[in-house]
């Protein structure tokens, strides 16, 4: 799983107030994972990194690469939005974990890492082979470059969004 750590004074500064009020945190940290899921997901929707910043397209060796495998049926569909693939995967599996004093939220898939810092061609090695025709091949792995497309942490919205649900857990825990 992806671990962005966020150090936050204001957002730490309530979450000490509620520590000393309460002696379990883990239903506010998990309306916190449960915000920053969604927000995760309108990532997606977007196309947008935390940070505002558009993903960069997938590549045209990327997208032909998709049409040849679903000419050959091995894709029900191409999609042609970034950190889209045919299963749609990344998207819609982001999970999180919460207990009494954190949160962690990503996804577990083995690829979300790639998508989120990027990888150099063959950075992970290479695939050797020989081909339905009998040719030998030697792929790197990933077979070209892929540019950073961040969709794991916590925006500015985010973290005022994290502030009012720690504010509202404070005002009930203070019953005002």
């Amino acid at each position: 799983m992806i671990r962005i750590d966020l150090n936050d004074t204001e957002l730490s500064e309530l979450l000490d107030r509620l520590a000393v009020s309460l002696t379990d945190l883990t239903p506010v940290m998990q309306d916190m994972c449960e915000y920053m899921v969604d927000a995760t997901k309108q990532r997606f929707t977007e196309g947008k990194a935390p940070d505002g910043t558009a993903w960069t397209p997938k590549s045209q060796a990327t997208i032909d690469a998709y049409r040849y495998r679903e000419a050959k049926g091995r894709n029900a569909r191409v999609d042609f939005r970034p950190l889209f693939g045919p299963s749609g995967r990344l998207s819609s599996e982001i999970h999180y974990q919460a207990d009494a004093t954190s949160v962690e939220f990503g996804s577990s898939l083995i690829y979300a890492a790639v998508q989120q810092f990027g990888a150099e061609a063959g950075a992970f090695g290479a695939r050797m082979g020989v081909n339905e025709k009998g040719r030998r091949y030697f792929m790197p792995i990933p077979w070209g470059n892929i540019p950073a497309r961040p969709f794991i942490g916590v925006s500015e919205a985010d973290k005022t969004a994290l502030t009012e649900i720690v504010e509202e857990w404070l005002q009930g825990v203070s019953g005002k």
